[in-house]
Order: C-alpha cells, then structure tokens, then sequence
C-alpha cells in the first residue's frame, strides 16, 4: 500500500539521534535550545518553545493566551479535532466560523460575524500547507481585543506575500508528526515575539516551575530550590527527539521543493478534468505542501476512495468537520452550521505526498486516479 504521508529520515537524521543517545543527556539539554533557536529564526519569530507534540502545542498555546473559562475561541471545522478540542479542553468555547469554499481555509468575514467581547482568540489552520492571510486575521482579531493563534500544524515553510509562517500571527503552533513536513517523531512548537506569551508557554509546558530568585516566593529556602506558583504540565521535549529536528530542519526546503514538485504534477494532471477539482493557491502564497486534498463528486467519493485502496493507494480524507464528532454533538453542536465546510469535506480525498514519492510512483497514483473517476 503506498501510504498517503510518510517520514524521510536520512542517514545523518539516524547519526544525530545516535549522538544525542550517547550523550549525557535524553531528555531538557543543550539540543532543546538549539532546535529552539532554529525554529524560532525559521519562522522569523522571537521565541519558539518545544513541546510533546502538534496538540501539546495547541493547549499550551491557548493556555499561555488565557484561552480558558468564560472565554470563546472562533475557530475552523475543516481541521484535525485537536485545534477545537485543546481550547475547549481548557475551557473555552468553541465558535466554529465557515470555510471559503475555494481554498478551504477559515472564511474571513464568517470568522468576523462570530467576534463578540468574550472572544479571546482566533483559531485559523493553514489548511493542507496554504497559508491564511495572518495580516487580515490579526487586524480582526486586535479589532475585538482578541489575538490570533495560527495553527500551521501543516504549514512550515510555508509562506504569504514574503512573510513566514510564525512570522505574523500573536502565536503559532507547529506540528512535527511523522506526517508532517518534517518530523521529531513526535513533537511540536509554540512560536511567539511576545515575551509574556513566550513565558507562559515556558511554564506552562515546564509543570510551572519557577527556579528565577527574583521571582521565588521563599528565595532563601536553599540552592535547590524551586517554586510552583500556577499549575502547569509536563510537555517537555527530550533532547534526542530534538536532534531529530534539527537534522530534519536542515533539509526543510529540500523536503519543500519536492512537495511542491509532487503537488504541481498532480494538478497539471487533473486540472480541466471532468469530476476533478484541484487545490485552489490563494494570491502572493508559496506552500509547503502537506497534503494535495484533490475534490472529486460528493455522491462517488466513498466509492473512489475504496477502489483506490484496493489498488494500493492509500488515499485518505481530511477532515470530518470537527464539530461532528460525537464529543461535539453531545454539546449541542449541529450538522448544518458550516456549509462550505462540509461540502468540501464531502468531496475531499487527500492523494499521497511525501518527499520519498517517487516519479513512477506519482505516475501511479495520477493514473489510478483517473481510471478509477472515470469509472
């Protein structure tokens, strides 16, 4: 079966965790500032603040954001659950704001008509590697005294009009699943300029620790001393899955251009073919492509998406709007609520893309693709 997403790992990714290993340190050493300062002058950002993984990233970042009770979030469904459920699991309300039809991404205006003076934060996803327009989200957002966070669990590398994702928006949250456009195995970031936010994050992913003088409470209790003065949680980042990516950072355009390779073959495949809808690249945008979601009839997707199982492709769809999760539903959240979202997810299957495809094999999947539509 020829997956949908799959990681590249290269000889010098294997010699970098096999040094981390031998090291004196696996788990908060020298490797986790490093692959921190990378990642933050990748995004063009300040700080950057390594966690556990995509979602770990999401709960520290709205925690950090005081995204908590008595506070809404507007978010997108066309998203993996986790950029609604790591508010609400804090919380938050989740206000889910429709999709443009086109690209998929969170719906500007739809996003405008839901801000109130409860409202702490926009959610937006960079959905598929395509990166939102961080400028006109973050001018809403101000607008309403509210910040954006960007969740571009998809998208570094990715960039909008020569800016950076990270660059623009008050937080944003990387992904570094196997999956994603690089990997740390597991893992993720919280990528900030604003101190405080980029402290909270800190704390908060530290179990709130507090080791600064300054700032104990009981300074002379001894030099062992540390304090907790708010509840935080163990989303630490081990210094051998930082070896990983910071190895895989250096070949992040490389492992860009090939996406982009893979992605532009696909659509000049499809593009102007019957039932076939391509993706859709917004004005001024450079993508790092994590997933090529091509459209194909509503009625026949179930169908399209067996038959090209069973002839080893491993197609995928992204995603099952997230509020019609039964989590969701049981809340009083209703199918019906965002129309675009639901009609792109109702046509939408994810073809595979990954820097390993090879040329034959993308020949493979075009050609599979269209035998089985034209069925």
């Amino acid at each position: 079966m020829l997956p949908y997403g799959r990681q590249s790992i290269s000889d010098e990714d294997v010699d970098a965790v096999e040094n981390a290993l031998r090291s004196d340190w696996l788990t908060t050493g020298p490797l986790v500032d490093e692959f921190e300062a990378a990642l933050a002058q990748a995004a063009n950002a300040k700080h950057a603040v390594t966690v556990t993984s995509g979602t770990a990233a999401l709960h520290v970042a709205y925690q950090a954001i005081g995204a908590g009770a008595g506070t809404e979030v507007v978010t997108t469904p066309l998203t993996f659950v986790a950029t609604a459920a790591a508010a609400a699991i804090n919380g938050a309300k989740i206000l889910f704001a429709d999709v443009d039809y086109d690209t998929g991404l969170l719906d500007l205006n739809a996003a405008g008509a839901l801000m109130n003076s409860r409202t702490r934060a926009i959610a937006a996803v960079d959905y598929a590697g395509l990166p939102i327009d961080a400028q006109a989200f973050k001018t809403l957002a101000h607008r309403h005294g509210a910040l954006l966070l960007e969740d571009a669990a998809h998208s570094i590398g990715s960039q909008l009009d020569g800016h950076t994702v990270g660059e623009l928006a008050d937080v944003t949250t990387f992904s570094f699943f196997p999956t994603k456009n690089m990997t740390s195995a597991e893992g993720g970031a919280v990528i900030t300029s604003d101190d405080v936010i980029a402290l909270a994050a800190r704390r908060f992913k530290g179990q709130g620790l507090v080791r600064e003088r300054d700032l104990l409470r009981y300074p002379d209790e001894g030099p062992w001393h540390q304090e907790v003065h708010a509840f935080g949680l163990n989303y630490r980042l081990p210094d051998v899955l930082c070896a990983l990516g910071l190895s895989q950072l250096l070949r992040l355009q490389s492992f860009k251009e090939r996406r982009t390779s893979i992605h532009s073959r696909y659509s000049d495949a499809f593009r102007g073919k019957e039932n076939l809808r391509v993706p859709v690249v917004s004005a001024g945008a450079d993508p790092a492509w994590h997933l090529y979601p091509l459209r194909v009839p509503a009625a026949r997707r179930r169908t399209i998406f067996e038959r090209m199982r069973e002839r080893g492709i491993g197609v995928q769809v992204n995603y099952i709007p997230a509020y019609w999760h039964p989590v969701f539903e049981d809340l009083g959240y209703q199918r019906g609520m965002c129309p675009n979202a639901e009609r792109y997810y109702s046509e939408e299957i994810s073809l595979p893309l990954f820097p390993g495809l090879t040329d034959p094999e993308v020949d493979r999947v075009i050609e599979t693709v269209l035998e089985v539509v034209g069925e």
